[in-house]
């Protein structure tokens, strides 16, 4: 089992860097921990997201099967980022919806996408077993 101080570590593709920081940090609130030449290191929502400067990204994204995001526990933070999101005017892919509706795995959810096309996805599920 992992041990919250331990950090999950995700590195995607960014055509470009300073889209990268005002999508990550100015737009979507996450701090900035480190920036080189070829990259930067974000502190997303307690785990580390990297931002590789690469012209390898995809052009035509979907949402299934690579995306990445956070699974709310609270319903009023999952609330409170779409919020910010609707704000801030950050791009959407797909708005909110329900999944699963009438299941015990119903979940809201929401997909945001940044400059290089990488897809982030939003939850939260009615019933917290259903997180995993």
């Amino acid at each position: 089992m992992r041990d919250m101080n331990n950090v999950f570590h995700l590195a995607i593709p960014a055509r470009d860097l300073d889209e990268a920081y005002t999508f990550y940090v100015e737009k979507l609130g996450c701090k900035l921990a480190r920036r080189y030449a070829d990259r930067i290191t974000l502190d997303f929502f307690g785990d580390q997201v990297v931002c590789h400067l690469s012209q390898d990204y995809d052009q035509e994204p979907k949402m299934y099967p690579r995306h990445f995001g956070v699974t709310f526990r609270d319903r009023t933070q999952f609330d409170n980022l779409y919020k910010l999101a609707k704000q801030r005017e950050i791009p959407f892919f797909h708005d909110m919806s329900l999944r699963f509706e009438g299941l015990i795995e119903e979940h809201l959810t929401f997909f945001l996408i940044d400059p290089s096309n990488n897809l982030l996805e939003f939850k939260y599920y009615h019933d917290e077993r259903m997180m995993y």
